[in-house]
């Protein structure tokens, strides 16, 4: 199928590795202009370079700190008439809601709802303007499915999911569209981190402690990135004008509930 996106221009957020990473390789496979970001000049530049070889894409690389006002206007202006956002970031560590004082709820705000919605804010007018945009968070299951450990990063998710929900109401009509992918269990440094942390606390080797994550996923096998890439893909593309306002999962069909 062809999207229908080649030649537009999209900003990936937090796309030097990990899901992100796979959502800018997909969008410059489809011919997309691709700004990718980090935090470090060379990861970056070094991500840029691979990535326009794997692809055959125009992709370049921003470092910059998005939890930053200077950062995020250090992105923008890499691209400030961009057709597509990705938004991404690091979320909490897991931890337990009796350790985590106001600063950890401040700091989760800011990475991974304030962050993202400033960045909206900044190339929603533009898009408004051109009468095409598609914006795609990416957020976590457990916004659907929360986990005590996980709940600074759940509390953020589900404000930014919320605040997106009542934007896209107003924007589609425009033909920009807001949707949210909800990932779990991808083979990315995430599940290694988890896993490392399981060895760590439960006194497993690694390999019994990934054998522990697969069991959890219907599936029966960790989500490869490039299935996650392909889906946001599909979310930025010309065909995907309809459908707005969404939290689609990606967790090999593990979630339990109906809606």
């Amino acid at each position: 199928m062809d999207l229908q996106i080649r030649g537009r221009k999209a900003i990936v957020c937090a796309s030097t590795r990990g899901l992100g990473r796979a959502c800018a390789a997909s969008l410059a496979s489809e011919g997309v202009h691709v700004v990718i970001n980090g935090r470090s000049p060379d990861s970056a530049a070094a991500a840029a370079r691979e990535l326009a070889a794997e692809t055959g894409g125009v992709v370049r690389a921003v470092a910059a700190d998005i939890n930053t006002d200077a950062g995020r206007a250090a992105l923008v202006s890499a691209c400030p008439d961009a057709d597509i956002l990705v938004t991404n970031n690091e979320g909490p560590a897991p931890g337990r809601f009796v350790d985590w004082e106001r600063e950890d709820y401040l700091r989760a705000i800011e990475a991974n709802m304030l962050a993202p919605a400033l960045l909206i804010r900044a190339v929603l007018p533009g898009m408004r303007a051109r009468r095409f945009g598609r914006i795609v968070n990416i957020t976590s299951a457990m916004v659907k499915s929360p986990s005590p450990a996980m709940g600074l990063s759940t509390s953020a998710r589900t404000g930014l999911t919320a605040l997106c929900k009542a934007i896209s109401r107003e924007v589609v009509a425009d033909n920009v569209t807001i949707n949210n992918l909800l990932p779990e269990r991808f083979d990315t440094d995430r599940q290694r981190f988890m896993a490392e942390r399981m060895v760590r606390e439960q006194g497993l080797s690694y390999e019994e402690a990934r054998q522990r994550i697969v069991d959890t996923i219907a599936a029966g096998r960790l989500g490869q990135p490039r299935e996650f890439g392909d889906a946001c893909a599909f979310l930025c593309s010309a065909q995907a004008g309809y459908l707005s306002g969404q939290n689609l999962q990606l967790d090999g069909g593990s979630y339990r509930g109906v809606f």
